[in-house]
């Protein structure tokens, strides 16, 4: 601390402000769940197995579902096409080549779902024109299925052209009944096939969006529990080194002046031990509160124990005397408008700057606390008349990053509540170090 430049902090540090909230969770009511129907488990299983060995292996499940269709659309054309056809003296050879163009592009349904919509839609035309009528036209709309599916909407148009168009030969050639028995229920046709494509398109984009979704409130959930952590080990930090820093640079004090008084006042020796006592007593048991708010057996206890106000400020200064360090207190205005939290925050700084006063300020080094209590909040002023005791970092006076603990600790606190905190030396002559703390009334205080 000594031997720095002035410090002047005024922004709050907002990483730390989640120490100082209280995480809400809202539990939702429990809803009653149905289970489903031990047929529709069945369904569903099947379907995860199908889409898995889909996923698996696409061109073999590609192969299988073209093998059944090229086969039912080779038996049709067999001879049973004949009972719907409108011409039935159609060659078998054309019958099998129209079938091969109806079913084999199957297999290209979803890499190319349009060229092999294009090449089944030439088929359907020849069928239609020599009056075959092949049953095996419907495999198509497994296409149609596929571009709605996955291709853009706008693709849907071209579709239904490729689709429709070709059942426009049986109105040149076979013109009676022809739109009623072909046409008509093709364009229906088309339609429902188009919209179960978008409906299982949609439901599919929904449950990736809700999946997607899931992922982020998982990384988001993550991601606040590091946070939390990390501002609870910082918080913890920042305790442990007010505690144990203060008492321990207390407790050197003590045993230096005791040793010092040991050979000429043995009274002042036995004093000063009794004073150790007392403030390693004080200092375990506030860590031993500090270290309870981590234990999960004594929630409650943690909970009771009452952190330092600006009543105790008394009782700091006498320890801070005792250990051989003059300070002289002087108080302004009345302390109890002020909330607990930034009567904490007080004194953990009039307690960090006594501190280091006590480490750097040398043997002969004084102390002045000087409170002031107003409309606006609180200021404080810690001054003292220490010397530089070689705690200069050579960087023209600023403290090496990661030096300490306790300017940052300050600043920390101080920005918690929107306030200002000014450290640094005062000119020489006659020289010493001064911390400058200003915490603005809290707005709900009345």
């Amino acid at each position: 601390m000594y031997g720095s430049a002035a410090v002047t902090e005024d922004e709050p540090v907002t990483e730390d402000r989640a120490v100082l909230k209280e995480v809400t969770v809202t539990v939702p009511k429990e809803v009653p769940v149905t289970a489903p129907h031990p047929l529709t488990r069945y369904l569903q299983r099947l379907t995860q197995r199908v889409r898995a060995f889909d996923r698996r292996r696409p061109l073999l499940w590609d192969v299988l579902v073209t093998a059944f269709f090229v086969t039912a659309a080779l038996i049709d054309g067999n001879g049973g096409w004949r009972n719907t056809a409108a011409d039935p003296r159609v060659a078998q050879g054309q019958v099998f080549l129209m079938s091969l163009a109806l079913s084999v592009p199957l297999l290209w349904r979803r890499r190319h779902p349009l060229g092999a919509l294009a090449v089944m839609s030439v088929a359907t035309a020849v069928s239609n024109w020599t009056g075959a009528w092949l049953q095996a036209a419907l495999i198509q709309f497994i296409v149609v299925f596929h571009i709605a599916l996955r291709l853009p909407l706008k693709t849907l148009g071209r579709a239904a052209a490729m689709t429709v168009l070709p059942m426009a030969a049986c109105v040149f050639t076979y013109p009676k009944d022809s739109w009623y028995e072909l046409i008509v229920p093709q364009i229906w046709s088309f339609a429902l096939v188009a919209l179960a494509g978008i409906a299982v398109r949609s439901r599919q984009d929904h449950t990736q969006a809700l999946v997607e979704r899931a992922r982020q409130l998982e990384v988001e959930r993550d991601q606040q529990a590091q946070l939390a952590t990390a501002a609870e080990r910082t918080r913890i930090a920042r305790e442990m080194h007010d505690i144990i820093g203060h008492n321990l640079s207390v407790i050197t004090g003590l045993a230096d002046g005791g040793s010092y008084a040991a050979a000429k006042s043995p009274e002042r020796a036995a004093q000063a031990l009794e004073a150790i006592g007392t403030t390693s007593r004080q200092a375990l048991a506030e860590l031993r509160r500090l270290l309870d708010v981590l234990s999960d057996d004594t929630p409650a206890a943690a909970a009771r124990a009452p952190q330092p106000a600006l009543t105790d400020l008394a009782q700091l200064l006498d320890g801070v005397r005792s250990a051989g360090l003059p300070v002289r207190h002087t108080v302004r205005g009345d302390p109890a408008t002020i909330p607990a939290g930034r009567q904490l925050t007080v004194y953990r700084v009039i307690q960090e700057a006594l501190t280091n006063t006590l480490k750097h300020g040398g043997p002969h080094a004084t102390a002045t606390v000087d409170i002031a209590y107003t409309d606006d909040g609180v200021t404080v002023d810690i001054t003292d008349t220490g010397t530089d005791t070689g705690t200069d970092t050579g960087n023209g006076g600023v403290p090496a990053p990661g030096g300490g603990r306790g300017l940052t600790g300050m600043r920390e606190r101080t920005s918690l509540y929107g306030g200002t905190l000014e450290a640094g030396p005062l000119p020489r002559p006659p020289g010493g170090w001064r911390v400058h703390l200003h915490l603005p009334k809290d707005s709900e205080t009345p």
